[in-house]
């Protein structure tokens, strides 16, 4: 009796997990809903990654957007086919062109132009994206997350050209700057009167955003503080005393995989200081070690590096990423 409800507990588990993954892969490959409001609409879709060739340069996605309809489309590659999904409007028919080994992006390219899409961006559609790998019910997917903000955009937009903020005192869903930081400094430069700016500064606030004298202002202060601090000078390396029988140089236990995936920016830095990494390691591995390690030391400055260090360090990269986060530091402590 004991034997026959074992096997029949495995057998009732076996089949819901087959209607688990057969229900996952009816909810695949396809755009759906997540919420929809009068300022953005939120859409997500999953697509089964392994089935996804590359389209062009190594992408395995591109964009384009109709303006006629006002719709933007991701396309795929699977198999013999691409395919195009609208991701404004989930319950429009995928666009499907036939392709073989010899057919060219070109051919593709110009076959959605002839139906009115063109290669674009999100911000552009007024969208804002986010594309991962995740395991949706334990099928590898990419997951897209789409949020249409064309609403929202006009509105500001209009507000902004009128130079009125009375029409969005009411609105609480963020606009990212991506979508109106350009438009604001436009029209900003081109007011002509203090009240002109005044509705400015407060369709600012409410974005969270800087004015052009805010943001010059800062950079000015940068520039100020960059001159004040020192280059760094780099310490006089110390002479080593050639050994008549030098020690056998010690190879770290833990695999390239660890150390190209998985290991800090400390556990890294040591690693490639060890004087038989090198030797142990193909050209192309510690190629990719090293750029791994540039990588996590620019993390460690943005996450934890001071004001200073960050002037240093942009000083000589002029990387936008260490003056948006000297920007952010400086509103901090302003604050």
């Amino acid at each position: 009796m004991l034997k026959k409800a074992l096997l029949l507990s495995l057998l009732l588990l076996l089949s819901s997990c087959s209607l688990d993954r057969t229900t996952a892969l009816g909810e695949v490959d396809k755009v759906q809903v997540v919420s929809k409001n009068a300022s953005v609409s939120h859409y997500r879709a999953y697509f089964i990654r392994t089935r996804l060739k590359p389209i062009r340069d190594k992408q395995k996605y591109l964009y384009f957007y109709n303006k006629k309809k006002k719709d933007l489309a991701i396309l795929l590659h699977k198999n013999d086919q691409y395919i195009l999904y609208s991701l404004f409007n989930p319950d429009a028919s995928k666009l499907t062109i036939r392709a073989n080994n010899k057919t060219r992006y070109s051919a593709i390219e110009k076959a959605l132009q002839k139906k009115e899409y063109q290669r674009s961006s999100p911000e552009e559609a007024s969208a804002t994206t986010l594309v991962a790998l995740r395991r949706y019910k334990g099928i590898k997917t990419l997951l897209v997350e789409v949020k249409d903000y064309s609403n929202l955009q006009i509105k500001y937009q209009e507000a902004i050209k009128t130079y009125n903020a009375a029409p969005i005192q009411h609105i609480k869903t963020k606009l990212p700057h991506s979508l109106i930081s350009d438009y604001y400094e436009k029209y900003y430069t081109q007011a002509k009167s203090d009240e002109a700016r005044g509705q400015l500064q407060i369709i600012a606030k409410k974005l969270q955003l800087d004015t052009p004298e805010e943001i010059k202002s800062k950079e000015e202060t940068i520039t100020a503080l960059a001159r004040e601090i020192p280059e760094e000078v780099e310490a006089p390396k110390e002479e080593t005393k050639k050994e008549e029988e030098p020690e056998e140089p010690k190879v770290s236990a833990l695999s390239f995989t660890y150390y190209a995936t998985k290991a800090s920016y400390d556990e890294l830095d040591t690693y490639l200081a060890e004087r038989a990494t090198r030797r142990s390691l193909s050209f192309n591995q510690y190629a990719q070690l090293e750029q791994r390690h540039s990588t996590l030391k620019e993390e460690k400055l943005l996450n934890e590096g001071s004001l200073e260090k960050l002037i240093s360090a942009y000083k000589v990269t002029k990387k936008p990423s260490y003056k948006k986060r000297i920007l952010e530091l400086m509103k901090e402590v302003q604050e």
